[in-house]
């Protein structure tokens, strides 16, 4: 299973179990009869008693522990967090060589290569590519800013003959399936006297 699966897997059991949760509780509150297995007695039952919030209050590991757990479920939450909002980039893409051994071809270089040769097509102002995907089957995102006398189907059709085959050829792959965001460049309008 994907990374982006298992995040919303993950997301819909929290929210499955928070939404129950807190369901039965406000259920309990406004006055509908529990189970008897159920840890509410009724609207006026507190969520702890006060010896069950001081029973561990003399114990010396208590509090450590308390704040451990916490300060564990706060950084793992972070480190999901960031995983999850972190854009992923490729680091490097495997080449098969034919004779059984594999190369490694840093992606970073088959971007700035891929992005220089397209910024040299006709009426290309700026391209990026970033390449994502995985090691043996990489996938490319391409943004060329045109400029506005240039046809967007000749630039597509350039890019992808040109460049993107180039780069697909180059690094020994069999296919390089590509995203292209094409956008005109901003420019002043022209002074008609």
């Amino acid at each position: 299973m994907r990374s982006g699966g298992l995040n919303r897997v993950l997301i819909a059991l929290a929210g499955l179990v928070l939404l129950a949760l807190g369901g039965a509780v406000l259920a309990v509150g406004l006055g509908v009869r529990p189970p008897s297995w159920w840890i509410h007695g009724g609207p006026h039952d507190v969520l702890l008693s006060r010896a069950e919030r001081t029973h561990y209050r003399a114990a010396d590991w208590w509090w450590p522990a308390l704040v451990a757990a916490l300060a564990l479920l706060v950084l793992g939450a972070l480190w999901w967090l960031t995983a999850i909002l972190r854009p992923y980039r490729l680091a490097e893409i495997r080449v098969d060589t034919g004779d059984g051994a594999a190369a490694v071809l840093r992606a970073r270089a088959l971007e700035s290569a891929l992005a220089e040769e397209a910024a040299t097509g006709p009426g290309v102002a700026r391209a990026q590519v970033r390449l994502g995907g995985r090691r043996t089957k990489p996938g490319a995102r391409a943004w060329l800013r045109l400029a506005p006398e240039v046809d967007p189907s000749n630039a597509l059709t350039d890019f992808t003959t040109g460049p993107l085959a180039h780069a697909r050829e180059s690094a020994g792959l069999p296919s390089l399936p590509a995203e292209v965001r094409l956008a005109a460049v901003k420019h002043r309008a022209e002074r008609v006297t």
